[in-house]
């Protein structure tokens, strides 16, 4: 495959998680003696990813410490975030480091694993091709560790929406590929993701693909125990 930037959120605060993230952030957590961040940069390195970027806040010289004694060789680039800035905000605060190339960005809490080696590799496959924006979808049946009845998005006519009452029910796996332009006349620093997302469904320009393998959402501690039983 072809090279390519992948930025991990690390920020946050991993609440949903109680007492296992009182001294340890999120990515840190393990599962089967590996953790979320290492799983994420080892998945994503076989597929192609030659530079990392990872946004930090909650406990961020902890995550520093582990990179550099866990990855310290690896192309990574630590940004911390002295203000959580949300989704969207840590991403627009990262755009420097893309090159003005597409990219892909991703949540820390999915247990990735060799089922999903060819989802990826579609959904990646062209990332430089054309300004892109493609979100990668989980159904409910394949999906691991979220119970919600409502869903998040949908494809209709060959773009996406979001879900409405009796769609279909899909999941936004973490994962998707952006462009710097989407950020462009943004004025804000701190924002979610749906921002983005509304004006790219607006546009008509938000893609997705469905994912056939299996979905490990580390969302909160009945997921993860869930996992590592």
């Amino acid at each position: 495959m072809q090279n390519f930037t992948l930025m991990i959120l690390a920020a946050g605060f991993g609440t949903r998680m109680q007492n296992l993230t009182a001294n340890r952030p999120k990515p840190l957590l393990k599962i089967n003696n590996t953790t979320l961040l290492t799983n994420t940069i080892d998945f994503f390195e076989k597929l192609g990813c030659n530079k990392f970027i990872i946004n930090t806040h909650y406990l961020h010289k902890n995550l520093k410490n582990y990179l550099n004694i866990k990855h310290s060789n690896k192309n990574i680039i630590l940004i911390h975030e002295p203000e959580i800035l949300d989704t969207g905000g840590a991403v627009k605060n990262s755009l420097q480091y893309f090159d003005s190339k597409n990219f892909l960005v991703t949540n820390s809490d999915i247990f990735w694993n060799e089922t999903n080696i060819k989802d990826i590799v579609d959904f990646v496959k062209g990332i430089d091709k054309l300004e892109k924006y493609r979100l990668l979808l989980s159904s409910q049946k394949n999906t691991e560790g979220i119970e919600r009845i409502n869903g998040d998005f949908v494809i209709d006519n060959f773009t996406v929406r979001k879900w409405i009452k009796n769609d279909p029910i899909f999941f936004y796996s973490g994962l998707q590929i952006l462009n710097p332009k989407i950020f462009e006349n943004i004025l804000s620093n701190k924002f979610s993701m749906n921002i983005i997302w509304n004006k790219l469904i607006l546009e008509k320009k938000l893609k997705a693909k469905i994912m056939k393998s299996k979905l490990y959402h580390v969302g909160d501690i009945k997921s993860f125990n869930n996992i590592i039983s």
